[in-house]
């Protein structure tokens, strides 16, 4: 298959894993549900709802700090065979969003050799992006996950908790995807071979330049704080602004070309949405009607 056909095919996946083929559409049952919460209707994609990532009987007061994480190898095997079939039961309602988003990073990849060569390009912007691309790195970003399960759990937060667990089912959704697409397509990055970006000529293609890793990972978490705590725009616009940072830096470090940062951002985005509306409990929603979520910031550093 022709390498860019192959990106367009699967960097499509995510916006497409929302339901296995035969499944009634996602409108009626959210039309029973609390209009108010919003809860997994906020997710773009709307999936089918699944087994929730934080039951009733995994609540703070009632079990230990592992137990949820029992069910976490299923609920992962299940989003893999969700994001990798899609393709054959995408509605027609989404094939548009195919089209877009395959001409999108078909675009990009085609200008890909023009704007890196055009871009600002020193020393000293290549250590800043260097050194800020330590956020996205995958030993930095699931110890924000686990801190947001643990330090819910002491401080008696389960929406903070269940944040935290599905942060960590994203970011291992979108690792494996990472490492089956880098493998698969194999691109050079910008200062191997001829600086073209060309797909099946990497030296290491476990770890090529398409997606980027960090973008992807870091906009898969990114995603699920952003939809548990979407009626607070200032989290939400800290949030997307540490993913920009990322992608940013990861361009000025001359690690990947426009394309591999946006085709992350946008996969990691819609993992993220994905593990939101299948796993999200609508009870923590109700259970906070009576207070503000993120009202107060207790000084073990919970979000309640």
């Amino acid at each position: 298959m022709n390498p860019v056909l192959f990106v367009f095919l699967l960097s499509a996946l995510p916006p497409s894993a929302q339901q296995a083929p035969g499944t009634p559409p996602a409108a009626p049952p959210a039309q029973t549900q609390q209009p108010v919460q919003g809860d997994s209707n906020r997710s773009v994609i709307k999936p089918k709802p699944g087994q929730e990532a934080l039951k009733e009987k995994d609540l703070y007061d009632r079990t230990g700090y592992l137990h949820p994480f029992r069910r976490m190898p299923k609920f992962i095997l299940y989003d893999q065979k969700a994001i990798w079939t899609s393709p054959f039961h995408t509605s027609k309602q989404n094939a548009k969003w195919w089209a877009i988003w395959g001409v999108t990073v078909g675009g990009l990849i085609a200008s890909d050799r023009y704007i890196q060569r055009d871009a600002p390009n020193n020393a000293t912007l290549v250590r800043v992006g260097n050194d800020a691309s330590y956020l996205g790195e995958v030993y930095t970003l699931l110890p924000i996950a686990a801190g947001m399960y643990f330090i819910g759990t002491s401080n008696g937060s389960d929406h903070f908790r269940e944040t935290g667990l599905l942060s960590f089912e994203a970011l291992a959704n979108v690792g494996i995807m990472d490492l089956v697409l880098k493998s698969a397509l194999g691109r050079e990055r910008p200062t191997e071979g001829k600086g073209n970006g060309a797909f099946q000529q990497s030296p290491n293609r476990v770890n090529s330049s398409f997606p980027s890793g960090h973008t992807i990972s870091t906009f898969a978490l990114a995603s699920v704080v952003a939809h548990e705590y979407h009626h607070h725009t200032w989290v939400k616009a800290l949030i997307y602004g540490y993913g920009i940072g990322v992608g940013a830096a990861r361009l000025a470090a001359n690690k990947h070309f426009p394309s591999d940062v946006v085709a992350g951002g946008v996969m990691g985005w819609f993992v993220g949405d994905y593990v939101y509306g299948k796993r999200h409990n609508s009870e923590l929603d109700k259970k906070s009607t009576a207070q503000t979520i993120l009202s107060h910031i207790s000084i073990g550093g919970a979000i309640n």
